[in-house]
């Protein structure tokens, strides 16, 4: 199966069609601002620099799912990646990850590819989903898996 044919929403209300993504290996990674995981945004915007010429493309998505972790709204999300970790890579609309309002995109990461003993929803912030240039889901990584560790994976597929 390749990319779910949906049309994402940026931060800022624009919206990005994953079709316009094809042929790219994509990290999906479900961010919050006060998360003892937040200063992986640091590597994150590392990892998109340096592998992002060659085809990485991240995408953060705010959630809240996740003890309160990420309670505010478009404008102050926008603030917080421009000042405390400014980042380069796109930072989608907040939604949910889990349960009867997730996301179509995280439904469709979920089933493509369940974590540990086939159990489909996302654990915690920072949870992370790679994508092939073909569009199918090929790994899912912990939260606790830092961005640098994921050079080697990503290299695999560029």
């Amino acid at each position: 199966m390749s990319l779910p044919e949906l049309t994402l929403q940026r931060l800022d209300g624009s919206e990005l069609p994953l079709a316009s993504l094809a042929g790219q290996v994509i990290l999906v990674v479900n961010v919050a601002s006060r998360c003892g995981f937040t200063p992986q945004y640091t590597g994150l915007e590392t990892l998109y620099r340096k592998l992002g010429p060659e085809g990485l493309v991240i995408l953060g998505f705010p959630c809240d799912q996740f003890g309160h972790q990420e309670p505010g709204d478009a404008e102050e999300i926008a603030r917080f990646c421009s000042l405390d970790y400014p980042v380069s890579f796109p930072i989608m609309a907040k939604c949910e990850v889990n349960g009867e309002q997730a996301h179509p995109f995280y439904q469709w990461l979920k089933k493509e590819k369940p974590g540990l003993l086939g159990l489909e929803n996302v654990k915690w912030n920072f949870t992370k989903f790679l994508i092939d240039r073909d569009g199918q889901v090929v790994d899912r990584f912990a939260p606790t898996t830092k961005p640098e560790n994921l050079v080697a994976p990503i290299r695999d597929l560029l």
